[in-house]
């Protein structure tokens, strides 16, 4: 921009940053509607939460950058969005990066089926749940594993799950078991697990189902007597900047929707997503 063009820009700007102080600090007003922008940030790779696709079939939104976003977090965001007014922009983000793009303003919400853990409190704020699962371990249909029911079921058996998860915590729990190397995401953990690299993989059962669905040759298990983990740890909820004026409201807005809505939005979710491989 040259100088002569500055002053038709200030006062502009000024509103936009007035604006995004009274959101929260990181928001600002997109360009063409003037309205202000909720910018989320998810993987886009973690179905059936959420996922990419090439169209906006399905309830997708556009990312920012290209493609589209949907799954069960994409429909939440679109709520909370409509619920506080804002336009919804969906930014695609690496797992190690989420908890920095909202330190650092890149994005205003995390709804990335991220557990509100204590370390996590620590840098960000959270929401009230917006989702609660249970673990379970995927393994190959005809593997050796795959009639396990307990965890002593798996002794022996080589185990892994997502970096920096809570999953990856509760693996020791398993005797005996053979701690692989956390994982970057699903789809890595899926192939290392069809290439008979690990035996297995902790996942909460959503994302288990939509593996075994778009993999045949994989199931999961539900445990008689599985894992040991908090409330807290199982729960999914949004992640916000420290002080966000944004947490009330949208815990009113989680608050609306009933858990018969959000078992539906799953099972569509679950239906709806592509193949994982």
């Amino acid at each position: 921009m040259n100088l002569r063009n500055v002053k038709r820009f200030i006062m502009p700007a000024l509103g936009i940053i007035l604006a995004a102080g009274f959101f929260g600090g990181c928001t600002k007003k997109d360009d063409a509607s003037g309205v202000a922008e909720l910018k989320v940030g998810m993987e886009c790779a973690y179905a059936p939460f959420n996922w990419t696709q090439t169209d906006d079939g399905n309830g997708a939104v556009p990312i920012s950058g290209g493609g589209y976003a949907a799954g069960y977090d994409v429909e939440i965001a679109k709520k909370i969005a409509d619920g506080l007014g804002m336009k919804l922009t969906i930014v695609k983000t690496e797992w190690d990066g989420l908890l920095p793009g909202i330190t650092s303003g890149k994005i205003d919400a995390i709804i990335a089926g991220m557990s509100p853990l204590p370390e996590r409190l620590e840098s960000i704020d959270f929401s009230d749940a917006y989702y609660v699962s249970d673990l379970v371990v995927v393994v190959k249909k005809d593997g050796p594993y795959a009639n396990a029911k307990n965890l002593t079921d798996l002794s022996g058996a080589r185990i892994t799950a997502q970096l920096n998860t809570f999953h990856y915590t509760v693996i020791d729990q398993i005797p005996g078991v053979s701690m692989e190397t956390a994982m970057d995401d699903f789809p890595t953990m899926i192939a290392a697990l069809s290439a008979d690299k690990i035996d297995g993989y902790v996942s909460e059962r959503p994302g288990a189902i939509a593996a075994s669905v778009s993999n045949p040759n994989l199931s999961f298990i539900v445990f008689d007597n599985g894992f040991a983990y908090t409330a807290d740890d199982a729960s999914i909820a949004v992640g916000l900047k420290k002080g966000s004026e944004h947490t009330g409201k949208i815990n009113e807005i989680l608050a609306k929707i009933s858990e018969a809505d959000r078992n539906k939005m799953m099972d569509a979710a679950v239906e709806q997503h592509p193949a994982l491989d």
